[in-house]
């Protein structure tokens, strides 16, 4: 499998299906495509691999699929256990990554994910205040229902999608104490930040 992924520092999308990839165990090869590049270059470059246009992109043999929930559903077909085992467990779980796949646009418009960045509070509009609220209270009902350390317990694909998000609460300076969370949300955040997995991209970012 090749996975086509966008510039580390930025693709959020591209690192949802990476996280997954690498707790799959799975072997696969990375391409990646600078974004932001001038005069169209990095869309002609993703148009090589996405029908779409867009980043990231799962290449397996003759397939190729090109929207990041898409492949990380795929990627839980091939590799069990990127879904937790338990009914309620799983569509829990994937209630929460629809929610971030498909919500929270005030948050993504305001705060795009910066790791090159040096953390800094930020005053963020009422709109994504408001996105913030509710995914600390995701995150509260979640933890609380299945009591961590991850968002079902064990990691799922559902951490893969909040981690971009802990990256940017942490780019910006968010208290999540401002925003309903008596501890759990917080500490929560900090694990997503600190996997092998997320680590090894970041390193790679710089």
């Amino acid at each position: 499998m090749e996975l086509v992924i966008g510039t580390k520092r930025w693709s959020t999308w591209s690192l949802r299906p990476w996280l997954a990839l690498k707790r799959s165990g799975l072997s696969f090869t990375e391409t990646l495509v600078e974004l932001r590049q001038e005069n169209n270059v990095s869309e002609a470059q993703i148009r090589v691999h996405s029908p779409s246009g867009l980043v990231p992109v799962l290449k397996d043999g003759a397939l190729t699929i090109w929207d990041s929930l898409a492949i990380c559903e795929y990627l839980a077909e091939k590799a069990p256990g990127l879904w937790p085992a338990d009914p309620e467990a799983r569509a829990l779980a994937r209630a929460a990554t629809a929610e971030m796949h498909s919500g929270f646009a005030s948050l993504r418009g305001e705060c795009p994910m910066a790791l090159e960045a040096e953390p800094k509070p930020t005053e963020l509009s009422p709109a994504t205040q408001k996105d913030i609220r509710r995914i600390v209270a995701v995150w509260n009902e979640l933890l609380g229902r299945f009591g961590g350390p991850f968002l079902v317990g064990e990691w799922s694909i559902a951490d893969a999608f909040y981690t971009p998000v802990a990256t940017r609460f942490r780019t910006y300076g968010v208290k999540l104490s401002d925003y309903g969370d008596s501890g759990a949300a917080g500490e929560y955040c900090q694990r997503l930040l600190e996997t092998p997995e997320f680590l090894a991209w970041e390193a790679a970012s710089k």
